[in-house]
């Protein structure tokens, strides 16, 4: 009898973001050569309507400039180097902000990837709902069924299922059971919780039609734990160190 463990997938958080600048190609290309198969990364729009591959519509974390992306247009935002330099220092000096188009592009060269793809609050408040849905499933066509149409905002992932072919996935604000009520009436392919509003310990993930996606899972132990309680995905920025300790987990168990 194995007795290897079932480890849940890893998603990589804004792509390899543990040894690159978040959300850009090259944390995502990093994530892909690993091996790992299924990215999630996060999508503002411009002033022009031009989706673009960030987190904070406020340019000062990455980038170091207390401007607003969101009041920006792409030219101006194609000068812009999200080298993030207070966290990784001085190791990238050249890495720009990529557009949506272009991590389309980086997926249909990976035709086994999935990308959860993030709408953020900040652009859907701004420009409203219908349009940056409109915008990122239009620029995703053609890789559709690689991509999964995610948020926090309900009515953004709910407009995304009456509008667009997409997958979607819910990304819960709280794990209570007004949420659970809501996930029945959405049914998403996916829901996305962050581990630590898991408060009832060893209990079992509500069961429904979707596939759970835990994040902020840094280690293998809490990976395997939520494992056992329906986790079929774990979401991390530590992709190579988590692929690391997960591949050494199965040859240890394999050698038992």
């Amino acid at each position: 009898m194995s007795l290897t463990p079932r480890f849940p997938e890893i998603v990589a958080h804004r792509g390899n973001a543990a040894e690159y600048p978040e959300n850009t190609l090259p944390a995502i290309r990093s994530a892909l050569d690993l091996g790992v198969r299924y990215v999630e990364f996060d999508v503002q729009l411009t002033a022009d309507r031009q989706p673009v591959l960030l987190h904070d519509s406020n340019l000062k974390r990455t980038a170091g400039i207390d401007r607003n992306a969101l009041e920006m247009t792409l030219a101006e935002l194609s000068e812009v180097r999200v080298n993030e330099h207070a966290r990784l220092g001085s190791r990238f000096t050249d890495v720009g902000i990529p557009t949506l188009a272009q991590a389309a592009s980086l997926l249909e060269s990976h035709p086994t990837a999935t990308a959860f793809v993030e709408l953020k609050r900040a652009s859907l408040r701004t420009f409203g709902t219908e349009i940056v849905v409109h915008r990122v499933a239009e620029i995703l066509k053609p890789v559709a069924r690689q991509c999964v149409l995610i948020s926090f905002d309900f009515a953004a992932v709910h407009h995304a299922r009456q509008t667009t072919p997409f997958r979607i996935g819910w990304i819960l604000p709280e794990y209570t059971n007004l949420s659970a009520l809501k996930c029945e009436a959405l049914a998403p392919d996916f829901v996305f919780c962050d581990h630590q509003l898991l408060t009832e310990t060893n209990s079992r993930l509500w069961k429904g039609p979707w596939r759970w996606v835990i994040y902020e899972v840094t280690t293998a132990k809490l990976a395997l734990e939520l494992a056992s309680r329906g986790a079929r995905f774990i979401e991390t920025m530590a992709v190579r160190a988590l692929w690391r300790e997960f591949r050494n987990h199965r040859a240890l168990g394999a050698s038992r």
